[in-house]
């Protein structure tokens, strides 16, 4: 049989790269650590009312000259509603943090006035911590067993095996980088998740399909013909993601640029994952027509 791509030819090779970042993903997590914002450190966040419109990058630079270099500043509202979020800082009394900052605005433009200093805990940031990885669990197992339902377990296995590698590279990208990791970009992991899931299973379904159809070719040669039937499909759908993701991030301002950073990341590694992950787990685990069979109808004859 001649295919438009041999995929799975360069399976062994995609194997080698996605263990590689994988387990750079995981070293980097382990020895470097994940840059965590706000939501899960605890730290103040600071709303202050200018009687003019400022800019952003200003009010940042007096900021970092004041020794507050960690501070995240957005508008919100009109240009004149500035918000402030501050980790804590230490040797400084977090309490007090919050007019430390409104003092340092308030020196630089007249007529600052700070209209609410909240402080956040550590206690309400561990307790994220733990939600947000509960949240990521079940829905890697909530996937397994709906996968192992619509097919059977080595499709389950194959698309939990895809999932686990896009988290795992995103949550590296971010650990690599240094980035800072908040909710907006957890709620991208659970988006990334569902993203790649929905392209594993349009790839899984014609997999099947192909297996019970065709009569003739090992399975090496039905999964290529599969996936050379829908990629373009595949592509089209993440084009059209990225395109939506890459106007977010000229255009949506620092306070969604985590969020569009990491489902741009996890688009791009879902796209490659459904191909050379889920469909590689698949021939791993040597699937056969014998696993995809239709059952037999009971009181059927299957003989002519």
């Amino acid at each position: 049989m001649t295919f438009a791509l041999d995929f799975m030819g360069r399976r062994h090779i995609a194997t080698v790269v996605s263990t590689v970042l994988v387990l750079v993903s995981i070293g980097s997590v382990a020895f470097v650590g994940l840059q965590r914002g706000l939501d899960f450190t605890g730290g103040v966040e600071v709303e202050l009312g200018f009687p003019a419109a400022v800019e952003i990058a200003r009010v940042r630079a007096v900021l970092a000259d004041a020794g507050f270099d960690s501070a995240v500043v957005q508008s919100y509202g009109a240009q004149t509603d500035i918000l402030v979020r501050m980790p804590p800082v230490e040797g400084v009394d977090q309490s007090d943090l919050g007019n430390r900052v409104a003092a340092a605005l308030a020196q630089a433009f007249d007529g600052v006035s700070l209209r609410r200093n909240d402080f956040v805990g550590p206690s309400v940031g561990e307790e994220l911590t733990e939600n947000g990885g509960l949240a990521l669990l079940v829905a890697l197992g909530v996937v397994m067993f709906y996968i192992m339902w619509r097919f059977t377990g080595k499709f389950s296995v194959g698309a939990v095996t895809a999932l686990v590698h896009d988290v795992v590279i995103v949550v590296g990208a971010f650990s690599v980088c240094g980035w800072t990791f908040n909710l907006p970009e957890l709620a991208a992991l659970l988006a990334v998740i569902g993203y790649s899931l929905n392209d594993t299973i349009v790839v899984s379904d014609r997999i099947r399909e192909n297996f019970r159809a065709m009569r003739r070719g090992t399975p090496v040669e039905i999964v290529n013909r599969s996936l050379n039937q829908t990629i373009g499909r595949t592509l089209v759908t993440s084009l059209t993601t990225l395109l939506v993701l890459g106007a977010l991030l000229l255009a949506g301002g620092e306070q969604v640029a985590g969020f569009a950073t990491a489902l741009s990341i996890g688009v791009v590694v879902g796209t490659y994952s459904s191909i050379y992950v889920a469909a590689n787990a698949l021939l791993a685990m040597g699937i056969t027509k014998q696993d995809l069979a239709l059952p037999e109808k009971e009181g059927v004859d299957p003989t002519p």
